[in-house]
């Protein structure tokens, strides 16, 4: 398996994965115009010729990133794609000199395992909230807030 940043060819394959969630009320939905607007924040994880994961970091303020999208082919769950792009993301962060990284999700068990804290969703800065303006669950957030904080590159 191979990590790297997603190319324009991958956006479709993005979607795919992405959508595949989505549908199942997993993860917000990302149109395909989102993702070639974002692409530079995407990493892929590619197996057998085919992107089997994806997320994306997006950078919310001076002091903090976002790992989104997080999302893996279910032939290949439990196979470590999952920690191979939040590692990844982890290290661009770090290599960004930011000092914390969250994430929301339904999984709150995957993150602590990989460092991650439970913390309460009220610590984190409004601006974190954009994405929940177009959330359909948005009155009844079922997303638990997780955060590590990244040990300075050396």
């Amino acid at each position: 398996m191979n990590v790297r940043n997603a190319t324009v060819a991958d956006a479709r394959a993005i979607s795919a994965l992405i959508n595949q969630y989505a549908e199942h009320d997993r993860m917000l939905f990302r149109s395909l115009a989102d993702i070639y607007e974002n692409l530079q924040t995407f990493t892929v994880v590619e197996a057998e010729g085919e992107v089997v994961g994806c997320c994306a970091l997006d950078v919310v303020w001076a002091d903090l990133a976002e790992i989104k999208s997080l999302a893996v082919d279910q032939k290949f769950m439990n196979r470590g794609v999952g920690c191979m792009l939040v590692g990844a993301a982890t290290e661009q962060a770090q290599k960004l000199g930011l000092p914390r990284l969250f994430a929301l999700t339904l999984t709150p068990a995957f993150f602590v395992k990989l460092g991650f804290e439970i913390i309460d969703t009220d610590k984190l800065p409004m601006k974190v909230w954009s994405d929940c303006a177009r959330c359909p669950k948005q009155q009844n957030c079922d997303e638990t807030a997780v955060v590590k904080t990244l040990p300075p590159q050396a």
